[in-house]
């Protein structure tokens, strides 16, 4: 069943693209300094282990520009680095880049999704960690993504999505219950993890959001679930 249109949502509510970015935008600056804790607690640590496997399959290298969009704090990237790479962290919450930089050495740019400061086909890879469903206009953003790839550049996208229809029942308790009540205790935010996970919930299916980077013109698209489809990693080539 195709699931509410993400792009014009926030929560629950139905919202303009301007007044979802402005809140997405509240969101992060608020959460931002407890951000990392927040998802060491809603995930009990598992989401390290997806994103190892983001950067196994990212596959870094010497002298390639790789570029982690909605990088936030910076955890993705530090382990992106290679001998002689860059790596650019780039995000438009300026609260989770300064939040980023009190721990790592990161080189990073003020930048949304949807109008990258980034030159055509001047990336080698993307990553994107739990970001592209807080992007206004998702289709967009995934357009600039290709736009500044270089040709046979790829984007990996790890991102929530549908788990296993055993899993399910249980999963959606945890996140409906918990998490929001991990956010006031931890975060002191219950507002924000109420809206993260209704987001979780409007977001693509794993062969819905393969078909949208398709349409957006990636190809190769393939995708490896994660937790048993809690998560998901999507790659996809510009050729």
């Amino acid at each position: 069943m195709k699931k509410n249109n993400i792009d014009q949502s926030f929560g629950k509510q139905e919202v303009s693209n301007k007044k979802r970015e402005r809140l997405i935008r509240s969101v992060f600056n608020k959460v931002a300094p407890r951000y990392d804790l927040m998802n060491d607690a809603m995930s009990f640590g598992i989401h390290r282990l997806w994103k190892h496997k983001l950067v196994k399959l990212a596959k870094p290298q010497a002298n390639q520009l790789i570029v982690d969009l909605a990088g936030g704090t910076g955890d993705v990237a530090m382990k992106m680095m290679a001998k002689n790479n860059l790596v650019l962290v780039a995000d438009p919450s300026l609260a989770m880049l300064t939040e980023g930089k009190k721990h790592h050495k990161i080189q990073c740019i003020a930048t949304t999704g949807e109008q990258l400061a980034l030159a055509d086909n001047s990336v080698d890879t993307v990553t994107i960690a739990f970001g592209v469903r807080n992007m206004t206009r998702m289709e967009e953003g995934l357009k600039e993504i290709l736009r500044v790839l270089k040709p046979n550049g790829r984007i990996l996208c790890l991102e929530f999505s549908t788990p296993h229809k055993w899993l399910k029942p249980f999963y959606n308790l945890y996140s409906y219950y918990v998490i929001p009540r991990l956010g006031a205790w931890i975060a002191k935010q219950p507002e924000a993890y109420t809206y993260l996970i209704e987001s979780i919930r409007r977001f693509p299916d794993q062969e819905e959001m393969k078909q949208i980077m398709q349409k957006t013109g990636f190809s190769e698209v393939h995708y490896h679930n994660v937790s048993f489809g809690i998560a998901c990693i999507h790659i996809g080539t510009k050729l």
